[in-house]
């Protein structure tokens, strides 16, 4: 199946169908799914842990707090599936997803986060996951999600399944619903992280990028969202990344006309930018 991304892109799903609400029942001869955890906050860590150990058929076989440690250890143990969130401390959480699925294309992940998954989900399993769920939804959604990909199937909620298929049917992509769904990834990655209050040296090093692109970045972020300065693109940021279900639109956006890369990749990198703008 191929689905149509933003900006005329396209990737391939792994997988035939959409899991909406199946819910399986295992039994005790059923063999184990070794996961793997990746969240930057270690009491969500233990509380997953716990849960799952309830669990007759699937264990936890490691945990990691950031993209680094995670991947190593992924490498070292190889598990049958993942559980990564977005964000993480020391890169974005699909940058991790994206070494995986090459370096490591037999785990299969699932992204569990707090963001929207309107903005996110499309995005992640594009680099590369097999399933998208939100942190709002019940521990048992996301044991079944871990059950679902490791069958080799694509969890996504009703509502997400359906826009993709739409899009597929149509053959090409729907129109964004907020000037945030057209940044770009990297765009994406530095607003959400201006949004927890990151620095621009925080950004550098998380993304491991120049502080000029970084910058440059910011400034797309601010030119699509149609701010005339820094100081409203950091105080609309924070208010989006920290709304119940962050990610959703807020109220008092203005509209933004930018247009996205074909190749997804920001121009003029390493301009200067002024940030006093």
């Amino acid at each position: 199946m191929s689905v149509v991304a933003k900006a005329g892109r396209s990737y391939s799903v792994r997988v035939v169908s959409f899991i909406v609400s199946a819910i399986h029942m295992p039994d005790q001869s059923t063999t184990h799914i070794r996961t793997f955890l990746v969240d930057d906050h270690p009491a969500i860590l233990e509380a997953i842990r716990n849960r799952i150990d309830d669990t007759l058929d699937v264990e936890v076989c490691g945990m990691a707090t950031s993209s680094d440690e995670a991947f190593r250890k992924i490498e070292d143990m190889e598990p049958d599936t993942a559980v990564v969130d977005i964000s993480l401390e020391d890169a974005h959480g699909l940058d991790l997803v994206q070494n995986l699925q090459s370096q490591c294309p037999e785990v299969q992940v699932v992204v569990y986060s707090m963001y929207d998954e309107m903005v996110y989900a499309e995005r992640a399993i594009q680099a590369g996951a097999s399933g998208y769920l939100m942190k709002d939804q019940p521990t048992e959604d996301l044991i079944e999600a871990i059950r679902v990909v490791d069958g080799g199937e694509v969890f996504l909620s009703r509502e997400m399944a359906s826009q993709i298929l739409n899009k597929v049917a149509r053959g090409e992509s729907s129109e964004p619903s907020f000037p945030i769904e057209e940044f770009t990834d990297r765009e994406l990655a530095v607003f959400q992280m201006l949004g927890e209050g990151c620095s621009i040296e925080e950004i550098q090093d998380r993304l491991n990028l120049a502080r000029k692109t970084v910058e440059t970045y910011r400034r797309r972020a601010k030119e699509k969202l149609g701010f005339d300065s820094v100081s409203k693109l950091l105080q609309f940021a924070v208010q989006w990344a920290s709304a119940p279900g962050a990610g959703k639109k807020v109220s008092g956006m203005p509209d933004g006309d930018a247009e996205v890369s074909a190749d997804g990749k920001a121009s003029g990198e390493g301009e200067e930018e002024n940030t006093d703008e």
